[in-house]
This record gives structure tokens, C-alpha cells and sequence, in this order.
């Protein structure tokens, strides 16, 4: 890898045609590609599974140990080769190792086909906040209602839509569309999840939710699941290992600082998951035992016991609750619209990361934006659908891929390591932050990286075979060791035969 003075890959060969126009438009993109429903939808609901304050501990751990420097790697490795997925892993891991690279892109291909579908949920939401339709309906009302419009071909229509919104933005190109909706979308996500701060927080009781998130019970730090939980959500809600950050670093100048910028990501990202609990968390606590028979709350296990609910497809919170408990607010149908707003941005914004990653693969393999924009969105359509009309297939997806991020990850690293970490340091980083990172961060590439990876698998794949002994191998089930491997293995062994035809086509190369 070499580096050239404006930011256009030395070698000349780069179908790169346009940088990020500043900083700041570089970090509002990278924050749209790390803030998603994850940060509103998610981090709530562990927050309160794990025990409150003590998650936040190992949380912020992993938020260094873990995310902020896979994005470093990402941002490099993007950058230096002026490239996606395939043509990255290869200029830095060899050639030979292209197929890393496919996977990953593939992985985060494959949660974009179900990801438009949770965003098309939210635009829909969206659209009943405004209209009023989600007046009056609570718990089964709720669930019941969210079944019947799940289980319909409604889900479709709203997957179009926000496949439709990405696809434009992502047409336009990383300037004229990407950067100038992640413009648009993320201050306008910060003031939207600021006043419903201000909100919540106001609201009678509201202090018995910020004591439950930020009040440690340290006794909580002894349990695995407490720090295996933290690392996961830290893992999966930045971005870290999804090829994203790499995708966005083939369109940084020269002279942007990659660390500095990752590390800004990170905190962001962080930042905006917890203000998000504290709108959240503090108005259940508010509300809900006003609003909810008391028999009707002991039976979901009190106020903590209905932060923890998964729901149908883990949307007991988000999609259940929040709009009951809102309504009981002094203009809760505004906020109601907000909430949903809210989480139809940073979902969006995410969405047209993940969309931007597939086209910028096929536009290195030859397509012109247009025509690679197209067969993203129409793909994405088709292979969505069986995700919107079925949430036993939804659910089946987000385990699969969603696990296959750590995967991803050590690929990540894999690819480093075989370019060599000091090495890497020096082509990829500024001088002082290569010295400054030193013989630390190639130690960490080296052992700490895979090591957090090894331990996460293995507690993930002990945990999947607790809850069924007997059926754990079976790739048919739901939640198995066996659905994993069997469709990460076909994956894998696709793209190792395609990996020279793939690789050739990325570089531009004669076939």
C-alpha cells in the first residue's frame, strides 16, 4: 500500500472518483453509519437485562478494546487501498485472502436484506404516530396489533419504502447524497433525542430510572454475562467489523487523522446509546405504573421486568410499550412522532451506510454507480422479504449474520496481521499517531483482538446450545450452532471459488 498527497490512491487505478468534502461531513457520515436502531431499540433493553449501572463499566472497556481500534483497521485498510471490501482485504491481506473480504461484505449485505425491514417498520410506526393510530393500544392490544401487521404483506410496502429513500441517497453519490443526508439526519437525530431528554427527565419519578442506570451493583461485575453482553452490544452498535467504516475510508483525504476520527465514532455512537437510555429508561419508570394495572406489571415482572421483554422479534419495548406510556405525557402524541422520527433517522442513516458498502463492491467490480445502486436495492427487495413476511425467518437472519459480525471481525484483523502491524501502522496512520499507538497496538491487533473474538464465540455458541441441547447442530432451527456454521460455510466456500474472479474484477485487473 502507498499514500499520495490528495487522497486518490497513488496508483491511479482507483474507480474512486470523490472524497468526503470535509471533517466534519466525514464524521457526521461515520456517525450516521455507527447510530441505528441498536443505540434506541437495543441498548436499553440489555442495559436493564444486565443490571443498569454496572454494564456501563465493561461497556466503556470494550468500547477501546474492542470497536475503536477494528475501526481504525477498517479506516485504514479503506483508505489506503481506495477500495470495498474484496479490493481492500486484498491489496492489504494478499490476494489470496480476498475472500475475507467477501465475506464480510456479504455479512453486512445480509443484515441489510432484514435491516430494511426494522426500518420499514419504524417509517410505518412513523406514520401512525402522526396519524394517531397508535392511540390507545397497550401490552396485547399492542403485541397483537404489531402481530397482525407483521405477519401481513403491509411489512413489504414499508421495506420499499426505505429501500427506496436509501437507494436515492446512495445514487447521488457519497457527496451530493450520502454526505449531504447524514447532514440532514444526525444533528437533526441529536436535537430530536435532546428534547425528549429534556422530557423525560422532567417528568414525576423520572429519577428512579436514572438511579437504575447509572447506580452499580458491583456485585454484577463478577458475572460473565454482565461483560460478555457489554463487549457484544459494543461490537455490534459502532459498526466495528462490518466493512463499513472501511467502505467510508476509500473516500477520506490524506491528511484526515484516522484514529482521532475513529475514536470520535466510538464516543459519539456511545453517547448518543446512552441519552437514548435516559429518554427511555426514566419515562417507563414515570409512566408505566400509572399507566399499566398493577396486575397486569407484576405479571411482565414490574417496571425492570418490562424493560427486559423481548417481545415478538425483540420489539416488546420499542413497538409495544413506548407508544402507551408516551401518550400518557402532556402531548405525548408529539412526542409519540418524535420518538418514532427519532428512530426512523438513526435507522436510516444506518441503512444507507450498509446500501453504500454493497454498491461501492459492485461499482469496483465494474458497474456504473446507477446500475449498481439498482441491483442493491432491487436485491435487497427480493431477499427481504422472506424476513418481512416471517419473523421466525427475521429472527433467524439477525442470529446467523448478527453473530457472523464477530466473524467479520477477526477477518478484519486477520487481514493486518498478515500485512503486519507495524507495518500497517506506518503506511496506514499519521507519523505521530503510529508512534504514539506503537508496539501496543500491534500486540493488540495481534492477540487481543482474536482472543476477544474466541471468547465471544465460544460463550455465544455455549449459550445457543443451552437452550437446546438436544437440536443445538440443527441448521433448520432458529437459534442453533448448527445455522451458523452451515450458512457461514456456504458462504465461505462460494467465495473461495469466486476469490481470483473477484479479486481480478476489484482490482481491475485482466481477467
Amino acid at each position: 500500500m502507498s499514500k499520495d498527497s490528495d487522497g486518490k490512491a497513488a496508483s491511479g487505478s482507483s474507480p474512486v472518483t470523490e472524497l468526503f468534502s470535509s471533517r466534519l461531513a466525514l464524521l457526521l457520515t461515520t456517525m450516521g453509519m455507527a447510530v441505528g436502531t441498536g443505540n434506541i431499540w437495543r441498548f436499553p433493553r440489555i442495559l436493564a437485562k444486565t443490571g443498569g449501572g454496572a454494564f456501563l463499566i465493561p461497556w466503556i472497556i470494550f468500547l477501546v478494546a474492542w470497536s475503536i481500534p477494528l475501526l481504525v483497521l477498517e479506516f485504514g485498510m479503506g483508505r489506503t487501498s481506495r477500495r470495498g471490501c474484496i479490493g481492500a482485504f486484498a491489496k492489504v491481506g494478499g490476494k489470496r485472502l480476498g475472500f475475507l473480504g467477501s465475506f464480510v461484505a456479504f455479512c453486512c449485505t445480509a443484515i441489510m436484506f432484514y435491516y430494511a425491514v426494522v426500518t420499514g417498520w419504524c417509517l410505518r410506526y412513523l406514520v401512525e404516530a402522526v396519524s394517531g393510530g397508535l392511540s390507545g393500544l397497550a401490552g396485547p392490544s399492542a403485541e397483537q396489533a404489531f402481530l397482525s401487521f407483521a405477519n401481513s404483506p403491509t411489512p413489504v410496502v414499508f421495506q420499499f419504502g426505505a429501500l427506496a429513500v436509501g437507494a436515492l441517497v446512495v445514487w447521488r453519490g457519497v457527496v451530493r447524497g450520502v454526505e449531504r443526508a447524514n447532514k440532514i439526519l444526525i444533528p437533526s437525530l441529536f436535537v430530536l433525542l435532546l428534547i425528549a431528554l429534556i422530557r423525560s427527565l422532567t417528568l414525576p419519578g423520572a429519577g428512579a430510572g436514572l438511579h437504575f442506570i447509572f447506580g452499580v451493583d458491583w456485585s454484577a461485575l463478577g458475572q460473565a454475562t454482565t461483560w460478555l453482553e457489554a463487549l457484544t452490544q459494543s461490537a455490534w452498535s459502532t459498526g466495528a467489523g462490518w466493512g463499513l467504516m472501511l467502505t467510508y475510508g476509500a473516500y477520506v483525504k490524506s491528511s484526515e487523522r484516522i484514529v482521532s476520527n475513529a475514536a470520535i465514532t466510538g464516543v459519539g455512537n456511545n453517547a448518543v446509546s446512552l441519552i437514548a437510555a435516559m429518554v427511555i429508561i426514566p419515562a417507563v419508570f414515570a409512566l408505566a405504573p400509572a399507566a399499566i394495572p398493577a396486575d397486569q406489571l407484576a405479571e411482565l415482572g414490574g417496571v425492570q421486568g418490562m424493560l427486559k421483554g423481548g417481545g415478538p422479534a425483540a420489539t416488546g419495548l420499542t413497538f409495544i410499550w413506548i407508544p402507551a406510556l408516551f401518550e400518557q405525557m402532556p402531548f405525548g402524541r408529539l412526542f409519540t412522532t418524535l420518538f418514532f422520527l427519532t428512530l426512523f433517522f438513526a435507522a436510516l442513516s444506518s441503512l444507507i451506510a450498509m446500501m453504500e458498502m454493497a454498491s461501492r463492491i459492485l461499482i469496483d467490480l465494474g458497474l456504473r454507480r446507477t446500475r449498481a445502486v439498482a441491483a442493491v436495492g432491487i436485491v435487497g427487495l427480493m431477499c427481504g422479504i422472506p424476513s418481512a413476511i416471517n419473523l421466525g425467518i427475521f429472527e433467524n437472519q439477525d442470529w446467523t449474520w448478527g453473530v457472523g459480525l464477530l466473524l467479520s471481525g477477526l477477518f478484519v484483523a486477520i487481514a493486518v496481521i498478515r500485512y503486519g502491524p507495524a507495518r500497517f501502522r506506518r503506511d496506514a496512520l499519521a507519523k505521530d499517531e503510529s508512534r504514539r499507538l506503537g508496539r501496543v497496538f500491534d500486540l493488540w491487533v495481534t492477540v487481543a483482538i482474536p482472543a476477544q473474538f474466541a471468547v465471544m464465540l465460544v460463550w455465544w455458541f455455549n449459550q445457543s446450545i443451552s437452550w437446546d441441547p438436544k437440536g443445538w447442530w440443527n441448521p433448520l432451527a432458529r437459534f442453533t450452532v448448527g445455522t451458523c456454521v452451515v450458512q457461514w460455510g456456504v458462504v465461505l466456500v462460494i467465495f473461495i471459488a469466486l476469490n481470483r474472479l473477484l479479486v481480478r474484477l476489484s482490482l481491475r485487473e485482466k481477467v
